[in-house]
């Protein structure tokens, strides 16, 4: 607002020319309130993470040029967030036409009502107060949207009770576009809707004017228009017809969050765990690391559909899947606490299968399989933070011998006491319900396996140094040094050339047991 007014004792136009009230367009309230908020040094986008260098400056430069915007990105990237948070830089109230369909500014009307009102009531004609939160109107574009829908049309049924003519302007409805007058309206996934419905808007962007049914109306309507689609490449459902992306005057690509630190932050500040799960399930690190590499990965993956997306309520879901899965084994158990271990990490398939579109070659493998290979990826590229590259391991020739020089020492292979405990026949079954204290217990059977955790994590405690000691056995697994399949609520690794043994006794193919190694 211009000043300072107590609206509880303006309650008519007299009243509010009196307390010297000035009228705004919306963009220049918004830009108005945009200017103040960073002169304060305050995010006008609080919650919107990883776009701080990139996003934010572009919406914040659209709004301060007062202009209607297109977030342009795939799914799960924020934008209508973004469009719902704009209504935070909104005056706290504005005051209009009581009874008003379109929210006619009382010095400034619009629609016929208003006018005959006013002429009618003059200075006593009453006012009403809006709140900034009833100033946001959202429409998710469908094929089915109609002109009637967004513009108007004429309402026989209004006419025939108020006993008017079709040719009076009072017969008229108004859709939900001039019933957002003075503010800000969403047209979520533009694309969708159809190209005739899409030419309708165009005077509405350039002139604010509407038209409807043949009425010669001007209502040069007061909104501030933010739209929403997916790259035009990336969908088959429609585009947006070029004349009316010309009219759009600030276009805004939107991304992905480019760090894991940016995505554990997101998924921490939307994951909805209850203080019930939070006192009796621990998370570490590493496994909210695991879950936000899946997402990562999805978004490379030849199986995936690129075009299509991976949004961030991925790994959201599956975090508190992941949660859940380790609750209900404590549940089972009795237990008053418990931590996600890597096998509790099997409860978020379902959450992965349902968030990722695959291409025909992943249709073809199938979207357990995918999530299950998505899984296993993102194990084998957190590992080589934690602990020295298997592959690396591999690779190692011994030195050359040189008649002058004294003999070098191969360099040790970290995993080999591991290796060889499951070369000599040994195996480890680790049941999906198992009790904390009984998996512990299994994975020390392993030889080297508590060694390599202490060597490179000696201040981890023992429930820590058990998440580790099985990490080493999955990532191991990752790196085809050892086998792992699951089977029956349980997960079973094994050496390799035993698991070689037993899939040639179930007689599967030199093909097969390559995609399963």
């Amino acid at each position: 607002m211009s000043k300072k007014i107590d609206i509880k004792k303006i309650v008519t136009i007299g009243d509010l020319k009196k307390s010297g009230y000035k009228s705004k367009s919306i963009k220049d309230e918004v830009r108005d309130n945009l200017i103040a908020s960073i002169q304060n040094k305050e995010n006008a986008f609080e919650g919107i993470l990883g776009y701080e260098d990139t996003v934010i400056p572009d919406v914040e430069r659209a709004l301060l040029s007062r202009h209607n915007i297109l977030f342009l990105g795939l799914r799960g990237q924020a934008k209508t967030r973004m469009a719902r948070q704009m209504v935070d830089l909104l005056d706290e109230y504005i005051p209009t036409i009581a009874g008003s369909e379109v929210n006619d500014d009382p010095l400034q009307p619009l629609s016929r009502f208003a006018v005959d009102l006013i002429a009618e009531h003059g200075d006593e004609t009453p006012i009403h107060w809006v709140h900034k939160s009833a100033r946001y109107g959202e429409k998710l574009a469908t094929p089915d949207v109609s002109v009637s829908d967004l513009i108007g049309d004429i309402d026989p049924i209004k006419a025939a009770n108020l006993k008017l003519s079709f040719a009076d302007e009072k017969v008229i409805h108004y859709g939900i576009i001039p019933r957002s007058n003075r503010c800000i309206f969403v047209i979520n996934e533009l694309p969708d809707l159809q190209a005739r419905i899409q030419v309708s808007l165009f005077n509405i962007l350039q002139e604010g004017d509407i038209q409807i049914r043949g009425f010669k109306l001007r209502m040069p309507l007061d909104i501030l228009f933010v739209f929403t689609a997916n790259p035009e490449d990336y969908t088959n459902r429609g585009s947006i017809v070029t004349p009316l992306k010309d009219r759009i005057e600030s276009q805004i690509l939107t991304h992905y969050p480019k760090t894991i630190e940016t995505s554990l932050a997101i998924t921490e500040q939307e994951a909805n765990i209850l203080p019930a799960q939070k006192d009796k399930v621990e998370v570490s690190d590493l496994i909210k690391r695991l879950i936000e590499q899946v997402s990562f990965e999805a978004r490379t993956n030849e199986f995936v559909d690129k075009k299509s997306g991976v949004s961030a309520r991925l790994t959201i879901a599956a975090y508190e899947a992941a949660v859940s899965s380790a609750e209900r084994r404590a549940i089972i158990h009795g237990q008053s606490n418990t931590q996600v271990w890597i096998s509790d990490l099997s409860g978020i398939i379902p959450a992965i299968t349902g968030k990722i579109e695959l291409v025909y070659e992943g249709e073809q493998e199938g979207p357990y399989e995918v999530a299950l290979n998505l899984l296993n990826k993102s194990i084998r590229t957190i590992f080589v933070t934690y602990f020295p590259n298997p592959d690396d391991v591999k690779k190692r020739k011994a030195p050359k011998k040189s008649a002058n020089a004294p003999e070098q020492k191969q360099p040790e292979n970290p995993y080999a006491a591991i290796a060889k405990w499951f070369d000599a026949g040994n195996h480890l079954d680790l049941f999906l319900d198992m009790k904390d204290e009984d998996k512990i217990i299994e994975l020390y059977k392993v030889d080297g396996l508590f060694g390599i955790v202490k060597k490179h994590f000696p201040q981890a405690g023992e429930k820590q140094s058990a998440l580790l000691m099985e990490f080493v056995l999955h990532g191991l697994s990752s790196y085809s040094i050892i086998s792992k399949k699951m089977i029956d609520g349980k997960i079973e690794f094994n050496d390799m050339m035993g698991s070689m043994i037993n899939l040639g006794d179930m007689g599967m193919d030199d093909d097969a047991f390559n995609d399963y190694a």
